[in-house]
């Protein structure tokens, strides 16, 4: 489909036609995974560099692997070129690493004048992006909650809780256990005058959870439960997005 004259090109040597249709045919794939990437993307931290650099990645990719061509020479020498350059940009989500893989890996593939093998692994690679879209592996919420509540000491509290979390909670997990000492606060007296004043809080102990709600629970009904345990004094949740670096 794809061999036309160019299987004849001399690799050490390509025509400037082999050059241009090989830098644009690795564009072209790479704007499709580009694209891909930016319909399957639930962040909105979707930086426009990042973008740019994941269409244009390819076409580098390409140049340099014609420029090596079949040159165990040129192979070695465009390492040591490399080398000298220090690259500290840091990509967090690992998924975004595998986009820029297949960006790569399309403009190596276009370099060899691998056409067929190019077209076949970016389509496969942006159908599947597409399909997993849909798919429950993409229906979890990233917002991590932090629940902390304070409840009297007792040995069953744990398991109390646990249990209702286990009907809302997609997963959770015991990040800390305190056991509440004397708190002191300021007051002032009638003749105004500060005073510190200890509450006692030798009866408490406060547990702290790391939560994913289910997809049909909401926060309201959550804490409407919890709220429902004997003697809970106090409880806090918050959600936040957690990073994805491995």
């Amino acid at each position: 489909m794809f061999d036309l004259a160019l299987l004849e090109n001399n690799p050490n040597t390509p025509s400037f036609y082999a050059v241009l249709l090989t830098a644009l045919f690795a564009f072209f794939l790479s704007s499709l995974i580009t694209l891909t990437y930016e319909f399957t993307t639930k962040s909105i931290f979707r930086k426009t560099h990042f973008l740019q650099s994941l269409a244009l990645i390819s076409i580098v990719a390409a140049t340099v692997i014609q420029a090596i061509g079949d040159s165990v020479g040129r192979g070695l020498g465009m390492l040591g070129a490399l080398a000298i350059i220090r690259f500290r940009t840091v990509l967090d989500d690992p998924r975004n690493i595998a986009f820029m893989f297949a960006s790569l890996a399309a403009g190596i593939a276009c370099g060899v004048l691998g056409f067929s093998i190019a077209l076949t692994g970016t389509l496969v690679f942006c159908g599947a992006a597409i399909i997993l879209k849909f798919s429950p592996l993409n229906n979890s919420t990233e917002l991590i909650g932090i629940l902390k509540l304070q409840v009297p000491k007792d040995d069953n509290q744990q398991q109390y809780i646990e249990t209702k979390l286990k009907v809302h909670c997609q997963n959770f997990e015991l990040s800390e256990l305190r056991y509440l000492n004397p708190k002191k606060i300021d007051v002032v007296t009638d003749m105004g005058v500060k005073i510190k004043e200890e509450i006692s809080r030798d009866n408490l102990q406060e547990f702290s959870y790391l939560i994913r709600l289910k997809s049909k629970t909401t926060v309201t009904s959550l804490t409407g439960d919890l709220q429902q345990l004997e003697g809970i004094e106090d409880l806090k949740l918050k959600f936040e997005k957690q990073s994805t670096r491995l």
